[in-house]
């Protein structure tokens, strides 16, 4: 009898568990649990501390959007003007930063060398925007593209990968890479530097050294051609040049780390990206009164764009560095530089033509020395697979030595 009584009150029991199991998780499927509800809202909470800048940057769109003629037409006060480009700068490179955060976000989902493809096509995407917009501002300023041009190279390939190399130099004896993906991208980026930024100089048009049309459209062409030829080769066949062996456990725990719907990244991408378009235009009139009224030297306005673009690569490169994960910072920084020359030149050409805006290519002064000094060295850097701390202090003397040779000029 008693025994009868126990299983009945386990049965009841089982019954109970059961109904409350089911009402659970049909509740669940509904999403309206107290539980399900809590952890929406935590979710959205980190959603917004996370994306707060998302924020400033659409008040700052909509201050300019109203207001921009009013703070424009006081840029003959030193002060508001400086207010207004640095305003401006930060929330630009904090947008750009934000855009880099989620491609980095897809890069590690996806793993190399789609997620550095990404990284660097979009930071290029926003190079030309933002070319585009100076170049499109005020007078026409013809060398701007090869000022911006030849300023990221250097902010890159010295600036960026003397600290990356100097930071990981200190904190290890020296730092591994890929050499055969090293090669293949400055098997690239040489020639194309040379066709875009030293040739110009010896070739003859009426008016002077330069291209002609049909010269810029075969330069265009070569350009174009060779960058989808090098994609091929980094996405295809030749994909295990631009992975380090030691990296490939990385990139699938940083895959598995972040697994969970692609929308939210993509989306967020292009929301930052769209502010970054509409800014990056009002940032162009302080830039050209810096130039044309206040008479600062030319390459600046190349100087403050290029700041603009390697910026956020720079501190992803760096960081990847100090984690020891010098192939990501080496498809980094090459491939910008990479991207830069095969891309953006190309882009900057067609814009010019359709705008009706000549552009002049080809470097001046003591510049074409000092880039082939900077490939030569790259080279050098790049050539037995090893790196170390010296190599990038030698970097870091020669960005040293561009920066002060601008205002030398």
């Amino acid at each position: 009898m008693s025994c009868s009584g126990a299983r009945d009150r386990w049965r009841v029991a089982r019954l109970d568990a059961d109904a409350e199991m089911a009402s659970r998780t049909a509740v669940e499927g509904t999403g309206v649990t107290a539980e399900s509800g809590t952890l929406r809202r935590a979710g959205f909470g980190e959603l917004a501390h996370r994306e707060w800048f998302l924020a400033v940057s659409a008040v700052t769109s909509i201050l300019f959007l109203i207001y921009g003629d009013t703070f424009t037409s006081q840029f003959a006060n030193p002060v508001w003007l400086t207010i207004i480009f640095v305003w401006l700068f930060s929330v630009v490179l904090g947008s750009a930063l934000s855009v880099v955060r989620h491609a980095d976000h897809l890069a590690e989902r996806l793993g190399e060398p789609y997620g550095t493809l990404i990284l660097t096509l979009t930071i290029t995407s926003i190079e030309v925007m933002a070319i585009t917009a100076v170049m499109l501002h005020g007078d026409n300023n013809p060398t701007l593209v090869t000022h911006t041009l030849f300023a990221v190279v250097m902010i890159i390939l010295n600036g960026m990968v003397g600290l990356s190399l100097l930071v990981g130099g200190w904190r290890r004896p020296d730092q591994h890479h890929n050499l055969q993906g090293a090669n293949a991208y400055l098997g690239v980026i040489v020639p194309l530097a040379t066709l875009s930024m030293i040739m110009p100089n010896f070739t003859r048009q009426s008016d002077g050294p330069g291209y002609s049309i049909p010269q810029q459209s075969i330069l265009a062409v070569i350009s174009v051609g060779l960058y989808v030829v090098f994609l091929m080769l980094q996405t295809g066949r030749h994909r295990g040049f631009f992975i380090d062996d030691g990296e490939e456990g990385v990139n699938v725990q940083h895959k598995t780390a972040h697994e969970g719907s692609l929308w939210f990244p993509v989306a967020f991408l292009f929301a930052y990206m769209a502010l970054v378009v509409f800014l990056v235009e009002k940032l162009a009139p302080p830039i050209d009164y810096f130039i044309e009224t206040l008479h600062a030297p030319v390459a600046l306005g190349g100087v403050m764009m290029a700041v603009l673009v390697a910026t956020p690569e720079a501190i992803s490169a760096v960081r990847a560095s100090v984690a020891n994960h010098l192939q990501r910072s080496v498809n980094i920084f090459l491939g910008s530089v990479l991207s830069t020359i095969g891309l953006t030149v190309p882009a900057m050409l067609v814009i010019s033509h359709v705008t009706d805006r000549p552009i002049v290519l080809g470097l001046e002064h003591s510049d074409p020395v000092l880039l082939i000094l900077t490939l030569a060295l790259s080279m050098l850097t790049f050539a037995s697979g090893r790196t170390h701390l010296m190599q990038g202090a030698v970097h870091l003397v020669l960005f040293l030595a561009y920066f002060l040779l601008i205002f030398a000029k």
